[in-house]
């Protein structure tokens, strides 16, 4: 069953043999005529790296590891929250605290042990993306943020590599396949960013935990077809999955002549600084407005004056079902989306203290306020999660 000669140009190394252990194991994949023993071999040669390891990323590297992929690299800088919990599978409440990383490598290999698993416990930027992913076969964007999707985007791009694309968001997901060899890319479909903050992150309007796991498995299919040359691929395909009315839709994406990276005549050339292009801090920073001292008041500030009966109007501008979750005692829940229209409901003649989670979306109402002619305006410095640390440990928080 091994495989000489050349493929798309390059040599083919000879397939390993598979183990009888190896055999048991995927057997029930491997009596798919389509998939047989070769297929089966095709795997575990074959390599994916997965840039994310939340909740896309986590049923996307299951069943890749299950599947019999040889090598998973997966990328991603952050911890084991007790919030990931409902969607993010690959974790537990055991490993809570650890690096995401570590705990997706642990799971993977226990899964399947056959299997090699690099970790890579560092921000996907551009600076080591092509050296990180220049290894791999097909690359997963289990991304959740924009410019990490455009620096996914490009970099197949430049390295001749499939993209399997997946994003979620409430009760929706979407999933396509991005290969400028064989149709449009991401930047054809989505030339330039939305504004920052524009577009609500799932810690804003959250998602149904369901919801990454039927996109992240989409993800791992296109990306099994993309190895075993199986099926048609969701090449200028934009697969669209509805929960609520449980139904998938299939939009055409045309390929753009005009495409800066992969159009007729490219522009860029080279990996860019992808932060600034979506218009957000570097990694590892807080986008944030940077405010004066005197447009912002500290938790326990605020509990002092509302103890001496000051009269206080808090304006929480996160979205409902987060003001529902927990707030401030006395709060109104007016969302930062809907402010512009909504700013003539509040007094210009008393104090305003704006609130959200951590303090990022209340200064940005702030500053909308601010330019509208509002003045007597206070951010609330941290958030509802520095309420609950310095005035109300009782709290939840989220």
């Amino acid at each position: 069953m091994a495989r000489k000669g050349s493929e798309e140009g390059r040599e083919v190394q000879p397939l390993s043999p598979l183990s009888n252990e190896e055999i048991r194991r995927y057997s029930r994949q491997m009596i798919l005529p389509d998939v047989g023993i070769a297929g089966q071999q095709r795997l575990k040669a074959a390599s994916v790296l997965i840039v994310g390891a939340g909740g896309l990323g986590s049923p996307a590297a299951l069943y890749l590891a299950a599947a019999g992929v040889g090598r998973i690299g997966i990328v991603d800088h952050d911890v084991v929250d007790l919030s990931n919990l409902h969607r993010q599978i690959l974790h537990s409440t055991s490993t809570v605290g650890a690096r995401k990383v570590a705990s997706a490598r642990d799971r993977m290999r226990d899964v399947n042990p056959n299997i090699q698993v690099d970790a890579y416990d560092e921000a996907f930027t551009s600076e080591n993306a092509l050296r990180i992913a220049s290894p791999y076969d097909v690359l997963v964007d289990a991304s959740d943020n924009f410019a990490t999707r455009y620096l996914s985007n490009d970099l197949c791009i430049l390295l001749g590599k499939p993209n399997v694309y997946g994003a979620v968001l409430r009760f929706e997901g979407q999933v396509s396949v991005f290969d400028a060899r064989k149709g449009p890319c991401y930047r054809c479909v989505f030339p330039t960013p939305p504004p920052h903050g524009a577009v609500p992150t799932c810690v804003e309007s959250g998602v149904l935990g369901v919801v990454p796991g039927v996109i992240g498995t989409l993800q791992a299919v296109e990306a099994l077809k993309l190895l075993l040359g199986l099926g048609t691929p969701l090449y200028g395909t934009l697969l669209v999955y509805d929960a609520l009315g449980q139904s998938f839709a299939r939009v055409a994406l045309e390929k753009s002549p005009g495409c800066p990276v992969c159009g007729e005549r490219p522009t860029i050339t080279r990996l860019i600084d992808y932060d600034e292009f979506c218009g957000v801090p570097g990694h590892g920073s807080v986008p944030k407005l940077v405010l004066g001292p005197e447009w912002e008041i500290e938790p326990r500030a605020l509990k002092e004056r509302l103890d001496r009966g000051e009269t206080i109007r808090i304006v929480d501008v996160r979205e409902q079902g987060e003001c529902d979750l927990v707030h401030i005692v006395g709060s109104e829940c007016l969302p930062l989306r809907t402010l512009e229209s909504r700013a003539a409901e509040l007094p210009r003649d008393e104090d305003i203290v704006l609130v959200c989670r951590g303090g990022v979306r209340s200064a940005t109402a702030l500053d909308l306020l601010r330019k509208a002619g509002f003045t007597r305006l206070k951010n609330l410095r941290g958030g509802i999660l520095a309420w609950a640390k310095d005035v109300d440990p009782s709290m939840p928080i989220y």
